[in-house]
């Protein structure tokens, strides 16, 4: 299956692998006394690696396209696979700088030969999807979905789901169960609603990127997910919104915390953040699963970028820092039209903090 969300970038994508024409150019990003990005002419290009969640795959491949357009001389190359290979692989120093959909624990923290900082970089969803022949509306409730995922309600016309969806004609077929084979911060960020909302799954199976799920099938990747129940009827799965949308798969209206059936929008997903602004800690590592609000979708996480406060090359971690510069503020507007929510505005100020501490040889890069 095509990886969604590719783009040609303008010199190289790790996932593309083919050198482009209009890298020539010599030009040098700088910071201004505004904060803003401006260019230059130097010598060099500068090439920048990195790896980690496939969630925001498809907007960070559009960023580094149009970063690419703006700046020639900064080529960067993103692996798509998954967050708990960004984690190892920005641990071991590998990469330039890491992605993942769930903080990373206190005890992955400590395995860094430095420290790494937390940069949110936007918000997301994960939607369910399923693939029924006649039905494209399906209600579940957080009982529901996790006993499903517990391998408890193995039919579509249990009575369980036939109560919520009297309309719907429900086959008396197996429900197949789709999950993330690799270690992922979408199943992170799953397993962490699951278990917020079901003492049950919290018991047997727990959160985490890597999980032995009770039953179902494992696919590769947000694009493995969707592709297993885009091609398997029968099949419900959970993947990162904009696949959803992009495989044109029906998405399941859950319920929220307020009682509401919601599927995911927008703006389900910003209320999600907003509500976590007021208690947000310093280093960002937060869960906003299950978050209050009406029109709160109960499934939304934001993703990280993972650098290290301390870079070991100087031009390449002043690279580094006006990208994510420019990407939490210019990029933002790329957010919505692939269905990623803006960060908030209050905490877009505190990460210009959180930025401002990067440094290398003790001089700060912004």
């Amino acid at each position: 299956m095509k990886t969604l969300g590719t783009v040609a970038l303008a010199c190289t994508l790790a996932l593309g692998g083919v050198a482009l024409s209009g890298c020539g150019k010599k030009k040098r990003v700088s910071k201004g006394e505004s904060g803003k990005t401006t260019t230059s002419s130097s010598s060099g290009d500068i090439d920048l690696t990195g790896a980690g969640a496939t969630f925001p795959y498809p907007l960070y491949s559009k960023w580094m396209h149009e970063y690419n357009q703006k700046f020639p001389h900064i080529r960067i190359s993103y692996q798509s696979i998954g967050s708990g290979g960004g984690i190892r692989q920005i641990t071991a120093n590998t990469v330039d700088f890491g992605a993942s959909d769930a903080p990373m624990s206190d005890e992955e923290l400590s395995k860094a030969p430095g420290k790494l900082l937390h940069i949110p970089m936007t918000i997301g969803a994960v939607a369910i999807v399923f693939n029924l022949d006649d039905v494209t509306e399906l209600k579940l409730t957080p009982d529901v979905l996790s006993k499903i995922y517990l391998g408890e309600i193995k039919k579509w016309n249990d009575k369980a789901l036939t109560d919520l969806n009297p309309d719907a004609k429900l086959p008396d077929e197996e429900i197949t169960v789709a999950y993330r084979s690799d270690g992922s911060g979408t199943t992170a960020v799953f397993t962490d609603y699951l278990q917020a909302v079901s003492p049950d799954w919290k018991t047997k199976v727990g959160q985490g990127k890597a999980v032995k799920f009770p039953t179902g099938l494992g696919a590769k990747g947000n694009e493995g997910v969707a592709g297993q129940v885009k091609t398997t009827p029968g099949t419900i799965g959970y993947v990162e919104l904009a696949y959803a949308i992009q495989t044109k798969m029906p998405v399941v209206a859950l319920q929220n915390k307020a009682g509401k059936f919601v599927k995911p929008s927008l703006e389900g997903i910003s209320a999600a953040a907003a509500g976590a602004l007021a208690t947000m800690p310093a280093d960002y590592r937060v869960s906003i699963v299950n978050a209050d609000g009406d029109t709160t979708y109960p499934i939304a996480a934001f993703t990280y970028i993972l650098v290290y406060e301390e870079m070991k090359d100087a031009t390449k971690g002043k690279a580094i820092a006006n990208f994510l510069w420019w990407a939490i503020h210019d990029g933002q507007a790329m957010g919505p039209p692939l269905n990623y929510a803006k960060l908030p505005a209050e905490m877009v100020t505190k990460e210009e903090g959180t930025l401002k501490q990067l440094k290398a040889n003790g001089q700060p890069l912004i």
